[in-house]
């Protein structure tokens, strides 16, 4: 039975985002746009409640394989997201809950109990995770590709080891943004929310922090397999640190962001993205079947980065430079 989660979390979140889409509810939850925005007109900003009960109904089939301080606050995530994108919430409000969120997980993984130091750094980890997929929810395609492609290698990694509750859960989630992309990819008629990239950010550090506690693969392989939004989310908050700019003001300065604002469209970006995503799994997997070293891949990936935000930069200030 295990098999049919992913089948099942593709075809809830496609078929209930597109219900979604036909009712009132869409018109009611508009992503209007706003200073960060990359889009003009409102979109409807419903699509993390069919991904997410995609993803719920996937791991119905895995009742008894699942842990509860997985689920649990990946549900509270949800539910608190879903009132910050119809009412809105104030920042303070929504960081503890993040931040309860995590304590959940590491109290009932035991991690809080019996590794003091080390739970501290991966709570801020989970943190961290659960707020950049959020801010890399900027773009069309983007955060559902990343989860698309990030929980596959999940899951190709977790069969690999022949563990197969820990495949499908993952696989679910893959096959839920899949679901969602049918509705989300360029020109995107949906949005997922923040009810969408609040929980995603967060199962992309529970569950690979999960996977490291059973021995399916070192703490390296998730930072690598979601090193695209890693690697960018992390470089502009330092940057705009650095420069005196506060870490919740709404900007528009990710790598991303910058590629649409200099003429590439959101398809173009997206297929750019999803080559990264892809390669920078895919490499991960490679290196963790064979054994290789993964600092000689982290240095390559660094080098890769390093490139392109290298060029990105140069062609931001002579944008800038010329309009000026």
């Amino acid at each position: 039975m295990t098999h049919y989660a992913p089948v099942a979390a593709a075809l809830v979140s496609m078929v209930l985002t597109l219900i979604l889409l036909l009712t009132k509810t869409a018109a009611t939850v508009q992503d209007v746009p706003n200073e960060r925005s990359l889009h003009d007109t409102p979109v409807p900003r419903v699509g993390g409640i069919g991904l997410m009960a995609g993803v719920l109904i996937g791991w119905v089939f895995l009742i008894g394989r699942m842990d509860w301080w997985i689920a649990l606050p990946m549900v509270l995530l949800f539910a608190v997201s879903l009132v910050d994108d119809v009412r809105g919430l104030p920042v303070g409000i929504r960081l503890a809950v993040h931040a309860i969120a995590a304590l959940i997980f590491l109290y009932g993984s035991a991690l809080l109990i019996h590794h003091t130091l080390g739970a501290l750094l991966l709570f801020l980890a989970v943190v961290w995770m659960t707020n950049l997929y959020n801010f890399m929810d900027g773009s069309d395609g983007l955060a559902g590709g990343m989860a698309f492609f990030g929980f596959a290698m999940y899951g190709l990694a977790s069969l690999m080891h022949g563990n197969e509750a820990q495949a499908m859960a993952n696989f679910a989630v893959s096959a839920a943004a899949l679901g969602f992309l049918f509705h989300n990819f360029p020109p995107a008629k949906v949005f997922m929310g923040d009810a969408g990239s609040i929980p995603l950010g967060f199962l992309a550090a529970a569950l690979g922090i999960w996977g490291w506690m059973h021995g399916t693969w070192p703490a390296w392989f998730p930072l690598m397999v979601f090193s695209p939004f890693i690697a960018d989310a992390t470089v502009t908050l330092v940057k705009r640190t650095v420069r005196g700019a506060r870490p919740t003001e709404a900007h528009r300065g990710h790598y991303y962001q910058r590629m649409v604002q200099m003429g590439w469209s959101h398809r173009q970006v997206a297929v750019v993205e999803y080559v990264l995503m892809f390669t920078a799994g895919a490499s991960a997997i490679w290196v963790e079947r064979y054994g290789e070293s993964p600092w000689m891949l982290f240095a390559a990936w660094a080098v890769i980065y390093t490139v392109i935000m290298l060029v990105v930069d140069h062609r931001w200030r002579a944008l800038r430079k010329t309009a000026q």
